[in-house]
């Protein structure tokens, strides 16, 4: 029986789980945190901070693994990769590769470095160092932590005088004390998110998605939906394919899934925003495989690609329909009790394929300020985008919320 190690322990790994045991695997999942629900589907709790490389190497060997990934998991990836390379096993790219993907300053200078397009930026570890950069940036700015996914710890700042209230939102949301500050991109279009597949380093598996915010949450950069396929014209979504298959070459990656952030600025130059070897959040890998077909499984083929087990066919057909994965989030502006939570009836049974709600009555609901603030998932099938995109306009009327306060 092949033993799978995964980081983390979120509802989002729970098909992971599922996948891998229908593959016949033994699942160790770990994390700090041992009541996360996804350890009451493993076969095995292991506690272990997924942000402290050395314990998770030695966790691995303790439990003699035959692979490790961290699945909607982004602080657990360096680790995997560390893990996985000390032991022989399989990983999208060597660690140092990894490392450059997995931490936005190092990102952003190797992205220039190597003649990429990429926005004018500046890593920190000083918190005092950006007021003597004021006049460097182009303003507005958007500050965030280098390590950290799902919109968490991101501001736009438009004025100096609030710089230091975003950094500090910055450090509070990453882990090693580095924030990030870059030119804000006005978008043309709508930014784009998916999540990727590569077999030794050639993209097998890409499709772009619309990727949507809401506006009215606290933070509204944080996505409140993803709708495939996307609206990118073909020569953006052309040239991004290409520069994202060199960035794939020229770090000497290999085989597994990514979770792929893109957009295309006013000045109509193409960007890559965000590349991390891991399944995005949210349950991307599992409405792709929805709408693209069974050539697009891609959590078994992460699992087999870990496992040392053959992988099966993987490519990008055509979408079926237009779907749309849709974050269940309170646009409220502070922390609430849920009485419930309901999805009218008719637009569940015409358009609703998965639901996934996870919060329940007596909940406390956070702001959205980022993506491990959803209260569940749709995923919806539509037979045109102009039928999507009305229905998705009135989703505050078919999607109802109730408090006790």
């Amino acid at each position: 029986m092949k033993k799978l190690m995964i980081l983390g322990g979120s509802a989002f790994i729970l098909p992971v789980i599922e996948k891998a045991h229908e593959l016949g695997c033994y699942v160790i999942t770990c994390d700090y945190l041992p009541d996360n629900i996804a350890h009451k589907y493993s076969d095995e709790y292991c506690n272990v901070s997924v942000i402290d490389k050395e314990a998770v190497l030695e966790a691995a060997k303790k439990h003699e693994i035959d692979g490790i990934i961290s699945f909607a998991c982004d602080p657990g990836v360096a680790s995997a990769a560390y893990a996985a390379e000390k032991l022989g096993l399989p990983f999208q790219g060597p660690y140092e590769s990894v490392k450059i993907l997995q931490d936005k300053g190092l990102f952003r200078k190797f992205l220039t470095d190597n003649g990429f397009n990429c926005p004018h930026s500046k890593s920190y570890t000083d918190k005092k160092a950006p007021f003597d950069d004021i006049d460097f940036f182009d303003w507005p700015v958007i500050v965030k932590p280098v390590d950290s996914a799902g919109s968490k710890g991101v501001t736009r700042v438009d004025d100096p005088a609030k710089l230091s209230e975003a950094i500090d939102i910055a450090l509070d949301a990453g882990h090693n004390g580095h924030f990030i500050i870059e030119d804000f991109i006005t978008f043309k279009g709508f930014h784009s998110d998916g999540d990727f597949f590569t077999v030794d380093g050639k993209i097998v598996f890409g499709p772009f998605a619309d990727q949507l915010f809401d506006k009215e949450a606290v933070n509204p950069y944080t996505p409140a939906m993803l709708i495939w396929p996307c609206t990118m014209a073909a020569e953006y979504d052309k040239a991004l394919h290409e520069d994202l298959q060199r960035l794939m070459y020229t770090l000497n990656m290999k085989t597994g899934i990514y979770n792929i952030e893109v957009c295309v600025g006013e000045n109509g130059k193409p960007y890559i925003m965000e590349v991390s070897p891991r399944g995005g959040g949210c349950r991307i890998a599992e409405i792709q495989n929805m709408a693209y077909g069974e050539n697009a499984d891609l959590i078994e083929n992460e699992i087999r690609k870990a496992v040392g087990l053959p992988l099966t066919k993987i490519e990008e057909g055509k979408c079926d329909g237009h779907w749309v994965q849709f974050d269940l989030h309170s646009t409220t502006d502070r922390d609430r009790v849920l009485k419930s939570l309901t999805i009218d009836p008719e637009v569940e049974k015409k358009y609703v394929k998965y639901s996934m709600i996870t919060a329940k009555a007596g909940d406390i609901v956070k702001p959205f300020t980022g993506a491990n603030m959803t209260l569940g998932d749709l995923f919806l099938r539509f037979d045109t985008r102009e039928e999507l995109d009305e229905t998705m306009a009135r989703a505050k009327e078919w999607v109802r919320y109730e408090f006790e306060d």
